[in-house]
């Protein structure tokens, strides 16, 4: 189950990122990616607004449990 970052702790996104689980770290990119679509809904897609920074953080999260062999 997943947790939220108690904003006190003051966590970056990388750090909450690493913090996930295999299944938590997939749904948040699939929500993710599903808000971006509805945030584009009926506008231009710029570069920027479809490769944002959390998205690089979480496919190098995956590429790093991957090469380690965490990845079920």
């Amino acid at each position: 189950m997943g947790q939220f970052a108690n904003a006190d702790e003051n966590l970056s996104l990388e750090e909450q990122i690493k913090s996930l689980g295999d299944d938590e770290l997939l749904d948040f990119w699939e929500e993710t990616q599903h808000l971006l679509k509805l945030l584009n809904a009926g506008e231009p897609v710029s570069e920027e607004r479809v490769h944002p920074e959390y998205e690089r953080l979480i496919l190098q999260e995956l590429q790093v449990r991957s090469g380690r062999g965490e990845l079920r």
